[in-house]
């Protein structure tokens, strides 16, 4: 097998550079890396946020909590329909409407996405690195929402009469990063609220985006959201991140 020439830059990155080869292939062994990087990335799109998981880690931490679910029936449905992801089924809004719905400044949803398993694993470790840094906001109770597409944020914190939405999910799984969380936040959520008013912070797992560089990133833009009043493209991410340098 001949060594690839980049071999060395490999240690700096989880890209797939510097495989190498044998003869005009790939060696027998990056091969089946490739197979099972797939593999990966197959599994976290059909995995399951557990949802009984957060809620006890998230009680534990004295946060109340509300279960809701798009109108999305399954992970097959939730795959083919995107649009029904990003709105609430009946009862779900029901039960957001029958919880305490004073004005606060921040709404905090986890959802599952396209990979529930960066959820399962990354949520809890982020937010007790966040919340310290937002201690002065007023926090509606948690919402953890199945099934759910980034929009259904909107209606979500519409709902609770948030000033602000943070949506936690699960981002499109990639080969070299099948569990990688996503936040999307957004000043002013409501229902019909599109892209250009969002901020995004992705790649938030320990090997990409670490959780304290995560939260005081989400920090600043959460505090410059309502000092500004804006969010998305109006708003830009010119926050120092000493945890990189």
């Amino acid at each position: 097998m001949e060594k690839d020439t980049w071999h060395l830059l490999s240690q700096y990155t989880h890209a797939r550079i510097a495989m190498g080869r044998a003869g005009t292939s790939l060696p027998t062994h990056e091969i089946l890396r490739f197979k099972m990087a797939h593999s990966l990335a197959k599994d976290a799109i059909q995995s399951e946020v557990d949802t009984s998981a957060l809620t006890e880690a998230l009680h534990a931490m004295e946060i109340h909590t509300i279960a809701v679910k798009s109108q999305v029936t399954d992970r097959n449905d939730y795959l083919r329909h995107p649009n029904k992801g990003r709105v609430l089924d009946l009862r779900s809004k029901k039960d957001i409407e029958a919880s305490p719905r004073n004005k606060t400044d921040l709404c905090i949803i986890v959802a599952d996405g396209l990979s529930a398993n960066a959820v399962n694993l990354h949520v809890i470790p982020l937010l007790k690195s966040l919340l310290p840094q937002i201690k002065d906001l007023t926090l509606s109770p948690v919402v953890i929402a199945k099934y759910s597409r980034v929009a259904l944020s909107d209606a979500i914190g519409e709902l609770l009469n948030a000033r602000m939405a943070l949506i936690l999910i699960g981002e499109r799984p990639g080969l070299s990063s099948p569990n990688s969380m996503g936040a999307y936040l957004t000043y002013q959520p409501a229902t019909g609220n599109t892209d250009e008013k969002r901020n995004c912070v992705s790649n938030i797992h320990p090997e990409g985006l670490g959780y304290e560089a995560a939260a005081a990133k989400l920090s600043y833009l959460l505090h410059q959201m309502l000092i500004r009043q804006i969010s998305g493209v109006h708003l830009k991410d010119d926050h120092r991140d000493t945890h990189l340098i």
